[in-house]
């Protein structure tokens, strides 16, 4: 694995999780570190190999900024600090690295593209359902109405 590789890995691994600057910081670090021991003369692949998955470096990141409440994340002062702990933990797939909860961000095109071909698509099928109810009710309701009017015709014409 390259350093950007690595990086590129760890910055995905803590970015459901953490704020932007706190991503930024950790990812300078490693980046430095990293440029620091190859400066040294030790293999990139060996420094990298040492620190391990980077997967495994965001849970102790990510852990470690809850601890510090640096995760960007807001808890209801009524709630008690060992059920905050407990809700992180459950939430936390390990395999993974993961988070139980993904935000959907508009910071791309094609996530915009996607929003939009939604909207349309929700759209089209409100317009199909009633149109669906119309073509449904009209053999109903029109012969219905035309009796009503020949009705009122009739007896307004008596009069």
């Amino acid at each position: 694995m390259t350093k950007r590789e690595f990086l590129d890995k760890l910055k995905k691994a803590l970015a459901n999780d953490l704020s932007g600057n706190v991503i930024r910081d950790n990812v300078d670090y490693y980046n430095d570190y990293i440029t620091e021991e190859v400066r040294k003369g030790r293999k990139e692949s060996e420094v990298i190999e040492e620190l391990g998955d980077p997967w495994a470096i965001a849970k102790n990141i990510i852990t470690s900024e809850e601890i510090k409440g640096n995760t960007g994340e807001t808890y209801d002062s009524y709630e008690p600090e060992r059920q905050r702990s407990q809700t992180y933990e459950q939430g936390y797939d390990e395999e993974s690295g993961h988070r139980g909860v993904h935000v959907f961000g508009l910071d791309t095109w094609w996530k915009k593209l996607v929003l939009l071909l939604g909207i349309i698509g929700v759209i089209v099928l409100v317009v199909a359902v009633i149109g669906g109810i119309i073509s449904i009710l009209a053999p109903i309701f029109i012969p219905l109405l035309i009796l009503c009017l020949i009705l009122k015709l009739v007896k307004g014409s008596r009069r």
